[in-house]
């Protein structure tokens, strides 16, 4: 008998990747995954974690699989936050598509971070643009950050949005983000915290491991959109603004329980285990909420979202 030819493994790199993700490709897959998660359409192991105090970095190892897909993912993604300073991006990683049919890697995914990174911009958007009210407009985000960045961009490209409002530690970083933002037509300018904290939607998008901000500083009708707190010992938003909120979404609850700031609440006697909402299934029913209500989003990244961003970008280049 011949011996079988070993196929060849597509390796996607950055460009390709960029080409394909478009933000329309994006926020489909994002919103079609949370759906899916909400309503138990999912597997979604949970993820592995390694820390790495000394270099002030985390590396994250998430799988996940919509159930009839054709395909299932394990992401690889990293977050070294000492690395601007090196000339290096601060995330890193990769993902490998899976056929869920042979169990063959269909593709390695050498997006360096990107599809993450674009992944929890959209979710974030998703979360702010359907609970916060119709008329919100002003921005207060904390950090300084790719992420931070993108936060706001992908927002902006579901409602108006302006000015915005930058906190960061460094003010030096605060304003370059600010120019950025600028570059792509936001009205933007650093911001001290309490100030940032008073907009009419908060983004925290920082690794903090203490809040950010005072609970207090949040105005009623706000919504608050937390996505640093990925690792049980970093925690952004404080227990007493959970005690506040009206509607309080999770991607997913056991992760939040686990690392989120939703957990960090519980564990305070601020609100009870089961005080949150699915996130995706306020996208599919989108709750009244009265204008002075404030609502949160916590979010700590699911592996669905992963699979389907994934899947959907290795369908657009290989088809």
């Amino acid at each position: 008998m011949a011996a079988s030819t070993p196929m060849t493994l597509p390796v996607l790199g950055p460009e390709e990747i960029e080409a394909a993700a478009r933000p329309a490709v994006v926020f489909d897959a994002v919103r079609a995954a949370l759906v899916a998660h909400a309503e138990g359409r999912t597997t979604v192991p949970p993820p592995t974690h390694l820390n790495f105090p000394h270099a002030d970095g985390d590396c994250h190892v998430k799988t996940g699989w919509i159930d009839g897909a054709d395909d299932f993912t394990v992401k690889i993604a990293s977050g070294f936050y000492r690395n601007p300073e090196r000339g290096e991006p601060v995330n890193h990683g990769l993902v490998c598509v899976v056929s869920a049919h042979t169990g063959r890697v269909r593709a390695v995914l050498d997006d360096g971070g990107r599809l993450t990174a674009w992944r929890t911009a959209a979710a974030g958007a998703l979360a702010g643009h359907t609970l916060a009210r119709p008329g919100a407009r002003s921005v207060g985000v904390f950090g300084t950050g790719e992420q931070a960045r993108l936060q706001v961009r992908w927002l902006a490209m579901l409602r108006p949005v302006g000015p915005v409002l930058v906190h960061g530690r460094a003010e030096g970083r605060a304003a370059a983000l600010c120019g950025r933002l600028a570059a792509h037509g936001l009205d933007a300018r650093p911001a001290a915290a309490a100030e940032a904290a008073g907009a009419d939607i908060v983004i925290t998008a920082t690794p903090a491991g203490a809040p950010v901000l005072e609970a207090g500083a949040v105005r009623p009708g706000a919504h608050v959109t937390a996505v640093g707190a990925d690792m049980p010992h970093k925690n952004e938003l404080p227990a007493a603004l959970f005690a506040r909120a009206r509607v309080i979404a999770t991607d997913d609850r056991e992760q939040c329980l686990h690392h989120g700031d939703f957990g960090h609440a519980v564990r305070a006697g601020a609100v009870p285990g089961d005080a949150d909402v699915p996130l995706g299934a306020l996208l599919a029913t989108p709750p009244e909420r009265p204008d002075d209500a404030v609502t949160i989003a916590d979010l700590t990244g699911v592996g669905a979202l992963d699979a389907a961003l994934a899947s959907a970008v290795v369908r657009e280049i290989l088809g």
